[in-house]
């Protein structure tokens, strides 16, 4: 729920669990700030956090409890997924600050399902892998963009792992696995060049493998390392040591994986428009709960902000950032030159900022975006320069010219990341229609609302474009 100085939602939506959220027919008008903000938000837990531990809670050898978990449209495919091959999860009784918890109850896993993927890579490369271990065959498939995102590496894994597998050859979804109910393990290469969450998926599972895992990188290069550091933390917790001889190598033995009572940190990376706000709007966004030690990627994000000018300072409040008076105030956003490789999920945000900048910048280390919810280092050069915008595509990033905007429709493309870039450049630029706003839905069902609250506290609640509890 956001808290403002000028005033406070009618409702708390994190306490109503059949809250719809109603959007208007057509582009959702990105607001525009009327002066510098002040305000504080709370966010609802991480997508990478919540799925990793329910995949853990899934295998382990005792109930576990998530609080605070993350109700959005990743997860709760995640949520569903498991429950077709058999794991029971309930909501516990109460709600927290964002809903209700979940118990999760492990069990033999039956398999004899078919699995929706959505569009969430989390649920995409996961499940097969814990699938492997159920006693039927089981069959992936997702929404259509689903099927251009890269799974030649979860399906040459499975066959590694003895699986059988038919993709028809193509190395997408659809696909099938006809599972046996156990898993020799052993060693095993795999290319995780496209995507960390090949590694992360085998080794959620390994310690469940009957020999445990010897897994060796093969590429060439490895991205958004932080997701493994996450993983292996996540696994620490359940009592499972990952060793890693060196950066490309990982070792789990065979063992139980304990349940575990487990709080969820709110999402960081959700949090990057809304401190990005505060370069563009000027003033002090602040994100309440925000942990002293997390493996997130969104950690770095006072780090990244700061190229622009922001002051990050973390007290009791949570992580404020101060925009100072911001590009509205009058103050010029600087070009920056970054590798974006270990935080390749934070680039949309920051690729919007430099396309306000005043100065050229230059985006690298993202490559492997191309392999997102969609092409997304095409998708915002395509949109940037089709509103008056100079961006050129580079072998593994994006070169950032500056250049006056102009108002227009932002396609989102059905990436979550894609709507909130298009917002924050909606700051500054008038007439930026979103389309698809509800596409946030992904991670962040409530970021019409937030973003609304947060751009115009004083809004009415009959603001024709604000979101409404029916």
């Amino acid at each position: 729920m956001l808290v403002s100085r000028y005033s406070k939602p009618e409702f708390d939506p994190y306490q109503n669990d059949d809250l719809v959220l109603e959007l208007p027919d057509g582009p959702w008008p990105a607001p525009r700030p009327h002066g510098p903000l002040e305000s504080s938000l709370k966010l609802p837990g991480s997508k990478s956090l919540t799925n990793r531990e329910l995949i853990l809670s899934a295998l382990a050898d005792s109930p576990s409890r998530l609080n605070s978990p993350l109700r959005a449209r990743d997860t709760e495919l995640m949520v569903e997924g498991l429950k077709n091959l058999g794991v029971q999860i309930q909501k516990a009784s109460g709600n927290g600050a964002f809903g209700p918890d979940w118990i999760v109850t492990p069990g033999e896993l039956s398999g004899g399902a078919t699995i929706d993927c959505g569009l969430a890579g989390t649920v995409m490369r996961f499940l097969p892998v814990v699938s492997a271990l159920a006693l039927s065959p089981v069959a992936f498939d997702g929404d259509p963009e689903a099927r251009k995102r890269p799974m030649r590496s979860t399906i040459s894994s499975l066959r590694g792992l003895g699986i059988e597998v038919n993709d028809d050859g193509r190395g997408k979804l659809p696909f099938s696995l006809y599972a046996t109910g156990s898993v020799p393990g052993g060693e095993m290469e795999v290319d995780a060049s496209e995507s960390s969450q090949f590694i992360s998926a085998l080794l959620l599972a390994a310690a469940r493998f009957e020999n445990g895992l010897v897994l060796r990188h093969t590429g060439t290069s490895l991205p958004s390392l932080p997701h493994i550091q996450m993983t292996i933390a996540c696994l620490a917790n359940r009592g499972v040591k990952v060793e890693s001889p060196n950066p490309t190598t990982w070792i789990v033995k065979p063992g139980p994986i304990g349940g575990r009572e487990i709080a969820i940190e709110p999402d960081l990376s959700n949090a990057a428009p809304f401190l990005a706000a505060a370069i563009v709007s000027g003033g002090r966004v602040t994100i309440a709960d925000w942990p002293g030690s997390t493996t997130q990627v969104g950690a770095l994000l006072p780090e990244l902000l700061a190229n622009f000018g922001a002051k990050s300072e973390l007290g009791d409040a949570g992580l404020t950032v101060d925009g100072g008076t911001g590009l509205l105030g009058g103050q010029d956003l600087p070009g920056v030159d970054l590798d974006l490789s270990e935080a390749g999920e934070l680039a949309p945000t920051i690729v919007a900022l430099c396309a306000l900048a005043s100065a050229p910048s230059r985006i690298t280390g993202i490559g492997h975006l191309r392999g997102h919810e969609t092409d997304r280092l095409a998708a915002l050069t395509t949109e940037i320069n089709a509103l008056g915008g100079a961006v050129t595509e580079l072998d593994d990033g994006l070169q950032i010219e500056p250049a006056e905007l102009h108002g227009g429709l932002w396609h989102s493309y059905r990436d979550h990341r894609m709507a909130t870039a298009g917002a924050i450049i909606g700051l500054a630029v008038d007439g930026i229609g979103i389309e698809d706003i509800a596409t946030t839905s992904k991670t962040l069902p409530e970021f019409p609302q937030l973003w609304r609250q947060l751009v115009h506290p004083q809004a009415p609640a009959t603001d024709p474009f604000s979101i409404g509890l029916i």
